[in-house]
């Protein structure tokens, strides 16, 4: 334990899909919320009949809670970025916001009625896309273990569907709220006091308790993402998270590929 306060006052767990189109609910979307002194609760939209998430409701419930003088941490399980190949296959600027940029224009995914599959098979868009290698993996994937690539699509527990999918929503909350909102690692490894901040998660450092009954997987993975981030930042760990052990080069790279929070 530690006698340094908390960070955040609120913690969001979010178990991402890359199914369909945007503006579609889906099964597989799903937030969780932890507002001490509270217990976390599972979020849900509250407009209309519909009970679940769509990415773009999910997107706008973030924009509410972002415009909130409450920070807040959330964790995102899909990848932040690209690795470090594609960069060089494509001549991208290791730069993160030039790469957001890059993404949109070829992955528009941010559009009502465009789902991946509709980008990957070349019906929208500005052509096929600049393609990627699933032997391809960042640093961070590979020092967490079994995380896949973000270009192994069409497998189990693959995230490359929801990457593709949730990296313009990232682009549209940057664009938005900027210094607003701290996007770790791209704007810095220490986030500053009384902002919000979003991180890449891997759920599964977290989610080896048994399924809470009535949950589905995906809420148990969006609630373990909640509760671990806000245990690690009530006992002090948070802040080793955000300053992993890396030598100057890994460190350097991740500046652009991105880092998960909780790999150490």
């Amino acid at each position: 334990m530690t006698d340094s306060l908390p960070r955040f006052a609120r913690y969001v767990g979010i178990d991402y899909s890359g199914a369909a189109a945007a503006d579609e609910p889906l099964s597989g979307l799903a937030a969780v919320d932890v507002h001490p002194p509270d217990r976390a609760r599972i979020v849900r939209p509250q407009r209309g009949r519909v009970r679940r998430w769509s990415r773009r409701t999910l997107h706008e419930w973030l924009t509410e809670v972002f415009a909130a003088d409450v920070p807040t941490l959330v964790g995102i399980d899909h990848g932040f970025s690209f690795p470090e190949a594609y960069f060089e296959r494509h001549g991208i600027a290791r730069d993160w916001d030039q790469f957001l940029d890059f993404v949109h224009e070829h992955w528009p995914t941010d559009r009502d009625g465009v789902s991946v599959e509709d980008v990957r098979r070349d019906r929208c868009g500005v052509g096929p896309p600049p393609a990627g290698d699933s032997r391809w993996r960042r640093t961070c994937e590979r020092r967490a273990g079994n995380a896949k690539s973000v270009f192994h699509f069409d497998v189990q527990g693959s995230v490359a569907k929801s990457t593709h999918a949730g990296l313009p929503w990232l682009r549209n909350l940057r664009r938005r709220f900027g210094a607003r909102v701290h996007v770790w690692p791209f704007d810095g490894w220490t986030v500053p006091e009384g902002t919000h901040c979003v991180a890449e998660v891997y759920p599964r450092l977290w989610n080896q308790t048994p399924l809470r009954e009535g949950h589905t997987p995906d809420e148990h993975d969006a609630w373990s993402v909640a509760e671990a981030l806000c245990n690690a930042d009530r006992s002090g760990s948070l802040e080793g998270w955000f300053a992993p052990h890396l030598e100057a080069p890994e460190r350097s790279v991740a500046a652009f590929e991105g880092w998960i929070l909780g790999v150490t």
